[in-house]
């Protein structure tokens, strides 16, 4: 089967160049750190799709019971002619949108973006089969930079879920969401998923499971540095933990070095230190609540129109309508 047409908003070279800057200013830090951007090649995002499924990561099911009950009236209310996915990965749950969309009559096109190319092409043959006559337009990209380059006809709908804006520092959250409003016309939609505040041990098990999924995933980042950067990382020498953090309400998954290391990385003109237990933090994950998502939204000129949860309140999907700064009280 031939490989779907992408568009592809990066130069040859410029993967290994971001990966080289975010290096740089990560391993110079007093806290190392990489973004978690970083964990998703091929390999990881195989790795993350077995972490869905794993009786520990509840926000996957939690998200698609909600997007399943609510699919016909996030259509209802939006009328959306275009889909855009940001983070889109293999786009399972984003098939409850699809479907909810078709069945409304609106839908014309569905935009996937993600910045791994193989994982967003086996989506992007995958959702072709199953809806003809859908435009799907795959978009290698990062959400982050390349959001006015997307195409699609309005009124669109974002749809940024997973609890992926979990992910960014609140600084930085701020920015996206004014970001996506800035590509948005006024009455257009974000679909937001958010995972919600709740038990420590509830949330430290979601991010490290029993299997060892997640330690792979987590482990995983140091090979893709290995690979685009040249890196000698010896991934045996480093071990996965999360840690929830109470005075930020997030998670965070760290690599710990088991004994003292030196990592000598060409593709960054770098030689890192580690010292025995010192750790990499790989990501935060913030958990929510409904106040602080809907104050976080009207900030970046978006108004909550409709807030749902799970039937355990587990994890919170808002549908946002963007509006003028002066129509938000």
């Amino acid at each position: 089967m031939t490989e779907p047409e992408l568009d592809v908003h990066s130069e040859p070279g410029a993967l290994a160049e971001a990966l080289r800057t975010d290096v740089r200013s990560g391993f110079s830090a007093t806290q190392k750190w990489l973004p978690a951007k970083w964990f998703y090649d091929a390999r990881g995002s195989e790795l993350f799709e077995e972490i869905t499924a794993l009786p520990e990561y509840y926000p996957t099911r939690a998200e698609r019971e909600t997007l399943a009950r609510e699919a016909a009236e996030i259509a209802r209310v939006t009328g959306a002619r275009t889909l855009v996915e940001l983070g889109s990965g293999s786009s399972e749950k984003t098939r409850l949108l699809l479907d909810g969309l078709r069945a409304h009559g609106t839908l014309q096109t569905f935009v996937p973006l993600d910045v791994s190319a193989s994982a967003l092409a086996d989506a992007v043959a995958a959702i072709r089969a199953d809806y003809p006559g859908l435009e799907v337009r795959g978009v290698v990209g990062d959400f982050t930079e390349h959001l006015g380059l997307l195409p699609g006809e309005p009124p669109r709908i974002v749809a940024f879920l997973g609890g992926t804006i979990g992910n960014l520092l609140p600084a930085d959250r701020l920015k996206f969401l004014r970001s996506v409003r800035d590509v948005l016309t006024e009455g257009e939609w974000l679909l937001l998923g958010t995972d919600l505040v709740k038990d420590p041990e509830t949330l430290v098990r979601a991010y490290d499971d029993a299997a060892g999924v997640t330690a792979q995933f987590d482990l995983n980042m140091l090979r893709v540095v290995n690979e685009l950067l040249g890196a000698d990382f010896d991934l045996d020498r480093f071990t996965h933990e999360s840690y929830w953090d109470a005075a930020n309400e997030w998670i965070e998954m760290r690599l710990r070095a088991r004994e003292d290391v030196t990592v000598r990385i060409p593709g960054a003109g770098m030689t890192v230190h580690f010292a025995e237990g010192e750790y990499i933090r790989t990501e935060i994950s913030a958990k929510f609540r409904a106040a602080g998502v809907a104050a976080e939204l009207a900030e970046s000129g978006f108004a909550v129109q409709r807030w749902w949860t799970d039937a355990q309140n587990r994890f919170g999907v808002s549908l946002a309508e963007a509006v003028r700064d002066e129509m938000i009280e």
